[in-house]
């Protein structure tokens, strides 16, 4: 069964949330809003006042967790400085759900590769989750988009080395790269079933480099805008995503692909649908 996935190419703070709404799966309860608030010295992360409208309309609570490699994310106190820096807290409320031990361990009885993904304690404060992903490029994962929200973007400190390691931390940067890439399905799918599904997905392809928001020293955007997408299923968003890619005439696209393609980025995507979470046709309706 296809998923519905709507599109504009209209790239506002406004259309995030027009957009939202004509999903039209309302976020009950406490919600929280996965986004990623950008490393230092980042130059494409998109800030604070793109997502404006959209987290004040569903009142949400900005939530991240700190990071496993060296940055100014891997500490609490670090992350908590940089994100006063980037003025995430001026403007929402602003929770780091790993903040304090000990991790939320959650299970995946049919996980692939992992059996159970680690994320902050705080996540049980929330009854529902908005995912805002900037799709881009990504130095291991080939992409960023909602998938790795789901997975990398939720877990804790440990559980990002867990993930990254295919389940074994102290393997973060040579574990299997494609048991790497079913670890981030099986982990994203372990979200999806703590929130019952009770999660919308906007990804905004817009400042698209290779490099991910987690870079400090990123490359700039080598292909033009896109467009913003929005669905309930994050296997079709990601898929339309990098579809929409693969069609546009932008000469800069050889590069970004060869970022996806080199790192076999859509396996996450067709790994996360085998599991179930979502669906690879999906009917993209413009607005």
């Amino acid at each position: 069964m296809s998923s519905k996935v709507y599109f504009s190419k209209n790239i506002t703070p406004e259309t995030v949330l027009d957009l939202y709404k004509t999903v039209g799966k309302e976020l009950n309860g406490t919600v929280a809003v996965k986004l990623h608030s950008g490393e230092k010295g980042n130059q494409n992360f998109l800030k604070p006042d793109f997502w404006k409208p959209i987290i004040e309309y569903v009142n949400g609570t900005v939530v991240e967790c700190n990071t496993a490699y060296e940055g100014e994310r891997n500490t609490t106190e670090k992350h908590r400085k940089l994100l006063s820096d980037h003025e995430w807290d001026k403007y929402f409320k602003v929770d780091l759900l790993d903040a304090e031990a000990p991790d939320l361990k959650l299970v995946i009885p049919n996980g692939k590769v992992i059996k159970e993904n680690y994320v902050g304690k705080n996540i049980v404060n929330y009854d529902s989750m908005l995912v805002l992903s900037h799709f881009k490029g990504h130095p291991m994962g080939g992409y960023g988009g909602a998938l790795k929200q789901l997975s990398i973007g939720i877990a804790s400190s440990f559980g990002k080395a867990y993930i990254h390691g295919a389940g074994v931390p102290e393997k973060i940067w040579t574990a299997n790269h494609d048991s790497f890439l079913e670890s981030m399905a099986d982990a994203a799918g372990s979200i999806i079933n703590y929130f019952k599904g009770n999660i919308v997905y906007i990804n905004v392809m817009k400042n698209m480099s290779v490099d991910c928001d987690c870079c400090a020293v990123a490359e700039d955007p080598c292909i033009a805008d896109i467009g913003i997408l929005a669905s309930t299923d994050p296997v079709a968003i990601d898929q339309a995503c990098i579809d929409l890619i693969y069609a546009c005439s932008d000469k800069g696209k050889e590069h970004f692909l060869e970022r996806i393609e080199s790192r076999n980025g859509v396996h996450t995507i067709e790994a996360a649908a085998d599991l179930g979470y979502g669906s690879l046709e999906y009917e993209l309706i413009e607005l």
